[in-house]
């Protein structure tokens, strides 16, 4: 039974392409988080402006709310394997220009700002493409699979790079974080080499590209399930989840632990969220999913506001970990149900329209909370997030007897299209827990 149990959860391992994928990320994630805590110690520990922290999220977010329409055309346009490959080696590039001007001591705030804005733009065509390239690389009866295997491997990284970073930057300063994560691209552009990929063949174009990205937002816009996942996901985003911004301040001036204490905070979310992902990826139908995504929000809420009172890095580590899995629980079901719904040839831009609400809208948010917690204080300021996150869950809920029957015609669909055996993602009582008829 247990091996049972480990060989659905791996699943989408059998698919060697997706072994080498998964290999290559999950080097390069460690040091992506690794990257990630030391420029947000580096921004603190130049300017200590909780608004500054807020206006470097949101320099290196920005493009991808900007950006995200064009790289959800140019997902379904281009070869998604070579976009990736591209944007992969872009990132490199970025990584260690920044680690050669913090090793130097030449590194400047507004030098910071540049380079994480680049980013954002290589990220913004990154996200679209990588998403959708999941599916060629294991098929849509796996694909549920290796988008829940695809958030763990994210999330292990989270644990074991804000950990390493915690270290280095305590102990040899954050050049030697960005360093390492530059070279840690290496693994992920070998692996997407060594790939044997199908020739691409995109679906002939009848439009020109603005009409073709007007249609992406048009067909998310009046899908109702689509659009309520992808509206929850951004007050999410905008209220809820800056904590991550306002986290050296808790780290430093609330909980006293420092940039130790930052990577010990860092990486109880990411544990947290690497139990949701592998609960997740042990699922082999999507009944019930519908109502996760209300119920983690709620959690992740609650969990968030007892972070926010918290004065004990015990207490906030386990409150974090609940955060992690929720909120893991709420983003892995939403891009599950999100491409179960989609057609392939919709893909790339709905799941660019998904990144724009998910981390597009977050800038925004990290700038205010920056600015907010400038004039109110950080608990403060994540407290009201929390509130707002728990007011929109409750109306999704609500929302939930009109959502279930649209959504469970649009899997059917995409089911009988590309002949999907229904056992494989049995949807018969797809989405509704009690599996009443709607």
């Amino acid at each position: 039974m247990a091996r049972v149990g480990r060989s659905n959860t791996l699943r989408a391992l059998r698919h060697r392409n997706f072994q080498l994928f998964f290999a290559g990320q999950l080097v390069s994630l460690i040091g992506t988080w690794m990257q990630t805590v030391a420029q947000s110690w580096l921004v603190y520990r130049l300017t200590g402006s909780p608004a500054l922290l807020g206006l470097a999220s949101f320099a290196g977010q920005i493009p991808i709310f900007i950006l995200s329409p064009i790289a959800g055309y140019a997902a379904d346009r281009l070869n998604r394997h070579r976009v990736v490959i591209a944007t992969q080696s872009a990132s490199m590039v970025l990584a260690l220009i920044l680690a050669v001007l913090t090793l130097t001591n030449r590194i400047q705030i507004w030098e910071l700002f540049v380079l994480a804005a680049l980013l954002g733009v290589v990220n913004a065509f990154d996200i679209p493409a990588r998403q959708s390239f999941l599916v060629e690389m294991v098929g849509r009866g796996d694909l549920m699979n290796a988008i829940a295997l695809n958030s763990s491997m994210f999330n292990g990284a989270r644990i074991i790079g804000p950990a390493i970073a915690g270290i280095l930057v305590a102990k040899i300063g954050e050049g030697w974080c960005f360093f390492a994560n530059g070279i840690s691209y290496v693994a992920v552009i070998g692996g997407l080499l060594m790939m044997q990929v199908k020739p691409f063949k995109p679906a002939p174009a009848s439009m020109s590209a603005f009409e073709t990205i007007r249609e992406g937002f048009h067909f998310v816009w009046r899908t109702l399930p689509i659009r309520s996942i992808v509206r929850l996901i951004a007050i999410v985003s905008f209220a809820g989840m800056p904590y991550t911004v306002l986290m050296p301040i808790f780290a430093d001036r609330i909980l006293h632990g420092g940039a130790q204490g930052l990577g010990v905070l860092m990486g109880a979310t990411g544990v947290g969220a690497l139990g949701g992902a592998l609960l997740l990826a042990s699922r082999t139908e999507l009944k019930g999913f519908m109502a996760w995504i209300p119920s983690a929000a709620a959690v992740f809420s609650v969990s968030l506001a007892g972070f926010a009172v918290s004065s004990s890095m015990w207490l906030s580590c386990v409150l974090l970990l609940i955060a992690g899995f929720a909120v893991m629980i709420q983003v892995g079901v939403s891009n599950t149900l999100i491409q179960s719904m989609v057609s392939d040839h919709m893909r790339g831009r709905a799941m660019s329209v998904y990144s724009m609400m998910y981390l597009g809208i977050g800038p925004f948010g990290a700038m205010a909370a920056g600015f907010a917690a400038d004039n109110f204080g950080a608990r403060f300021t994540i407290l009201t997030g929390a509130v707002v996150c728990l007011v929109a869950s409750g109306v999704f809920a609500l929302q939930l007897p009109a959502i279930r029957p649209a959504a469970r015609k649009l899997v059917r669909d995409q089911q009988a299209i590309h002949e999907v055996p229904v056992t494989e993602v049995p949807v018969t009582e797809m989405l509704d827990p009690a599996g009443a008829p709607q």
